[in-house]
């Protein structure tokens, strides 16, 4: 399990938030999140609010400790590492009773001052950033808020595309029974994706394409691509029946199923390619994982 409770000594009658941050030398961004997300507790495990005061000698803290499956990083710096993420791996831990992530790898190779960067779906394979400490993660990312890195993604998509299309159309929560369906709307944020065909495979009546998303809206290439009838092969939550998709989501449709109603195991959707500068110096990445149409 990635969250272990660890045990701490602490002074008696003194306001828990005090105790993280003068006694257990927490920062106060760290103590906050904690008792925000009751991961301090007692020793009848109930969770401190933050205008306790301690009632006992010890204390414990849900910690995350990273457990490795085998995932190295593509490339390692002495501020950054790049992962390499397989399909259907969430990036961070969703509940205390998430057993894996791409984040256990992260702390496991880089100690608890790593994070990740940037996020993208479980689905979708590919290229993540993680920063190796503090100074170099408030960098990095707003280095990503500043749009000052140049990505793009491969897709294999349902139908032909002969040309390139630029998608400019707006997009918010679809607002109805699936919460995380995104959709386009005139009342949306603004969104743009541009699009270029590699290849097509008549027999399959798919097309390999490249996506360049100009903006950075949830599910946006998934959303633009599906909107103009080209759905990416594989996606479990747009062009599907509201019943699969829950099941989906449920995490109770089973491979058969999915097979039989999605059409695909996995989103063909990857995290292609990455290029920054970062100290003066220029990185490009490329994934090392094949999608093939």
């Amino acid at each position: 399990m990635p969250f272990v409770l660890k045990q701490y000594c602490v002074p008696i009658q003194k306001k828990i938030q005090l105790v993280l941050i003068q006694d257990l030398s927490l920062d106060l961004k760290l103590s906050q999140r904690f008792l925000s997300r009751g991961r301090i507790f007692d020793s009848n495990n109930n969770s401190y609010k933050i205008s306790d005061y301690t009632k006992e000698e010890y204390i414990y803290i849900a910690e995350f400790e990273g457990k490795s499956r085998g995932l190295k990083p593509l490339a390692i710096f002495k501020d950054f590492a790049i992962f390499d993420k397989p399909a259907h791996l969430i990036v961070h831990p969703i509940s205390k009773k998430t057993t894996y992530s791409l984040l256990d790898e992260v702390r496991y190779f880089f100690g608890s001052s790593a994070n990740l960067v940037h996020r993208i779906d479980a689905e979708t394979s590919g290229l993540i950033m993680c920063s190796r400490n503090k100074k170099s993660e408030k960098v990095l990312k707003t280095m990503f808020e500043n749009k000052e890195f140049k990505k793009s993604y491969l897709a294999i998509v349902e139908g032909n595309i002969e040309n390139k299309i630029i998608i400019n159309k707006a997009i918010k929560k679809e607002d109805k029974k699936i919460g995380v369906r995104m959709t386009t709307a005139q009342d949306g944020k603004e969104s743009k994706t541009i699009i270029y065909p590699i290849k097509y495979n008549k027999q399959k009546n798919q097309t390999l394409v490249k996506a360049i998303p100009i903006t950075g809206r949830q599910h946006q290439i998934r959303v633009h691509l599906y909107s103009i009838g080209h759905k990416i092969v594989g996606d479990p939550i747009y062009g599907v029946d509201d019943d699969i998709v829950e099941k989906y989501l449920e995490k109770t449709l089973s491979k058969k199923e999915r097979l039989k109603y999605i059409g695909h195991s996995r989103l063909c959707l990857q995290a292609h390619y990455l290029e920054f500068s970062y100290k003066n110096i220029s990185y490009i990445f490329k994934s090392q994982k094949l999608i093939i149409i």
